[in-house]
């Protein structure tokens, strides 16, 4: 059985929280504090002005009195229809009549397949608060992991409720923020290309994305990098080298089964692996088509093509 240490598992305890409440499962209470999953490794800008180098500021002044303003004299508002404007505090958002004001309230338990990837939004660590906290929590985490599914939960925070979803972690209940049903836009409004492609081209499509099978763990953010490089450079006087630029793109069309075959070929050899050769098919044979109704409408209707023009096409 696996001991509990006391807090978060690991350095995670040592992270700021960034809200605290309880998870409500069912009857049971588990208090707890959620703290950022993720960290950005983004380079930040100030702006500057040109001529000096002088930074460039922004106040927050008051329209009605033209005095600058602190932080803690500034509250929320919201604009009703009138135009006035209705202050709203930290205070009357702590007091929402809202049940998961200050608690994750788990609604159901659906298998993690389930989830599409759409949904997902930021990422939490949920650590426990005290002590008496630290057996329902890993008695949740342990019913996570045996039924194998994930929760669905709702929570408040950041001036709204949210849909969430709990799953373990390196045995840690994370919190992911999900978008609401209503907020994912409908694929069917994305135009999809009506083409035909062959069975020998799927295989070549297919021999590719095997070469090219990897750990996500080994990437970096090689943009990142660069730009360390090109502020490094400045700050000591001199110039980075210049990137080799790529050949421009062209819109001309190309043998695509050569163009996959090239491509196998070329990530085999930066692997150190033997290239394989496939003998490139010398006609096209069986197509697999998207629609095969539309295509065999478009057939038809070019059987009856006459020299005064060409047929409409048909939807």
């Amino acid at each position: 059985m696996r001991r509990w240490k006391g807090g978060a598992h690991g350095a995670e305890v040592q992270l700021r929280p960034i809200w605290s409440g309880a998870i409500s499962f069912g009857l049971v209470t588990i208090m707890i504090k959620v703290v950022p999953a993720t960290e950005s490794h983004d380079i930040s800008f100030r702006q500057i002005h040109t001529a000096d180098g002088g930074r460039i500021r922004y106040r927050k002044v008051c329209e009605l009195d033209g005095r600058v303003l602190r932080q803690d004299e500034i509250v929320r508002g919201y604009e009703i229809a009138t135009g006035t404007l209705i202050p709203v505090t930290d205070q009357d958002l702590d007091n929402l009549p809202l049940p998961t004001a200050k608690a994750i309230e788990i609604v159901s338990f659906i298998p993690a397949a389930s989830i599409d990837p759409i949904q997902i939004g930021a990422s939490y660590y949920l650590a426990v608060t005290e002590t008496v906290a630290a057996k329902p929590y890993e008695l949740l985490r342990q019913a996570l992991e045996r039924s194998s599914k994930v929760a669905v939960a709702k929570f408040a925070m950041r001036d709204r409720e949210r849909l969430g979803l709990l799953r373990v972690k390196d045995d840690v209940i994370m919190l992911h923020s999900l978008r609401w049903p209503d907020e994912i836009r409908s694929a069917s409004q994305v135009p999809v290309p009506d083409v035909a492609v062959t069975d020998e081209e799927i295989d070549a499509a297919v021999r590719l994305a095997e070469t090219l099978t990897g750990d996500i763990g080994d990437l970096r953010d090689e943009y990142r990098d660069a730009l360390e490089e090109v502020i490094a450079a400045k700050a000591a006087g001199t110039r980075p080298t210049p990137a080799k630029e790529a050949p421009p793109a062209s819109a001309e069309v190309v043998d695509l089964m050569a163009m996959l075959e090239k491509s196998v070929q070329d990530a085999q050899a930066s692997r150190g692996e033997p290239a394989t050769v496939h003998e490139l098919p010398g006609k096209k044979k069986t197509e697999v088509k998207k629609n095969s109704g539309a295509a065999s409408a478009r057939k038809t209707t070019a059987k009856k093509t006459t020299a005064k023009g060409r047929p409409r096409r048909t939807a």
